[in-house]
């Protein structure tokens, strides 16, 4: 660490009257056009995923006043994920914060982009690891919090490593959101083709009870068979490439695989209602469900046929959230001609590989972008 740079605890680089403080204890219902609400599960990689959050009352903000955000501000999850920090960018102004959220107003000597990279920062890490406790869920106490100590580098000297790591980040975000307008894309495409039914040809087809000819209305399981996943604890994780598919999404890798890509799977337990695409082969985890056969209909064709089918509804636990599977085998669903789901995977295929080389690049840069972090952080690189 470069010794030139003074350590100062959080609490005396924040503003005067808000410090370091979290948000809205009790949120309630989510509330329809009403204020903008980040959530723990809401920070990761040093972004907000704006798209997701959820929203309050306005006069329950409103009691919360102390946390409406002005933009710049540090937020770090304390509860669930904690660690997890952003910087809220201008577009939240006027949202607020969950309980489980700290918020850190930090004063200008100290520049919040600089701060949330040094707590992503190896050293910064450990810092939070070490105030971080609790028997049954990992928590971060605001009071341990404020006893953290960043190191304060001249002004232009914490600018220069934003710039830098900053560049980083904003490929990586431009990429992203190349991959959300590739998505959009195709699934625009499938809701024109398959709900509209203004496939290629539909106005030469001939309908019968409201089904063009050559297509079939028939149970799910028809078109392709769902199967839950394998048990793999995480103490059995080897290292591997292949990804772990869960309920959510891809949570960690294997060395070995039990599905052959590309493939659909969906969450079974706990998290129901994502759809996800794998391009590889991969493990099914047991939180989730994947499509064991394709019998009538492509993989890109099922993913968006799932997800068009709001699998929540499907429900069967009681306590935790469980995707009963057979009741979704029974759902009537609308099956296209052949030609036209073969057609369909031809026009999205080359998407999907962009999206791809996209999540590819996305990976070289935060690779890059996390050797540079300590170097930087430490001063071993001057700028």
């Amino acid at each position: 660490m470069n010794r030139s740079w003074p350590f100062v605890e959080l609490d005396s680089l924040t503003e005067e009257g808000r410090s370091v403080t979290y948000g809205v204890v009790k949120p309630g219902e989510e509330a329809e056009g009403g204020v903008a609400f980040v959530r723990g599960g809401d920070i990761s990689q040093g972004r907000i995923a704006i798209s997701e959050l959820r929203t309050i009352t306005p006069q329950l903000s409103q009691v919360y006043r102390r946390t409406v955000l002005r933009g710049g501000e540090l937020l770090i999850s304390l509860v669930g994920n904690p660690g997890e920090v952003a910087v809220a960018p201008p577009v939240l102004e006027g949202a607020n914060i969950a309980r489980q959220v700290g918020l850190i107003a930090l004063r200008p000597e100290l520049d919040a982009r600089f701060a949330m990279y040094f707590l992503m920062s190896p050293l910064g890490c450990a810092e939070l690891f070490s105030r971080t406790g609790g028997a049954v869920q990992q928590v971060i106490n605001l009071a341990d919090l404020k006893t953290l100590k960043f190191p304060v580098p001249p002004k232009n000297e914490q600018q220069r490593i934003v710039s830098i790591l900053s560049a980083y980040d904003d490929l990586m975000e431009n990429n992203r959101r190349r991959m959300v307008l590739l998505e959009n894309a195709a699934r625009v495409l499938y809701q024109e083709w398959f709900v509209r039914l203004h496939f290629p040809g539909y106005e030469h087809t001939a309908t019968a009870h409201g089904i063009p000819q050559g297509w079939e209305r028939a149970p799910f399981e028809d078109a392709l068979v769902l199967q839950r996943g394998f048990d793999l604890p995480e103490r059995q994780w080897e290292d591997g490439a292949i990804p772990i598919c869960g309920s959510t999404g891809v949570i960690g890798y294997h060395s070995e695989a039990k599905a052959g890509g590309p493939g659909v799977f969906t969450g079974r337990s706990g998290s129901l209602g994502v759809v996800n695409y794998v391009d590889e082969d991969y493990w099914p985890h047991n939180t989730a469900l994947w499509v064991r056969e394709f019998k009538k209909v492509t993989p890109l064709f099922a993913l968006f046929l799932m997800r068009n089918m709001d699998l929540k509804q499907y429900n069967g636990g009681a306590s935790v959230p469980t995707l009963d599977r057979k009741a979704v085998h029974r759902v009537p669903v609308l099956i296209p001609a052949q030609r036209l789901v073969t057609l369909f995977e031809e026009q999205v295929s080359p998407m999907f590989a962009q999206l791809r080389n996209l999540r590819l690049q996305n990976q070289k840069l935060r690779a890059a972008r996390d050797l540079l972090l300590p170097r930087l952080m430490s001063g071993e690189i001057e700028v």
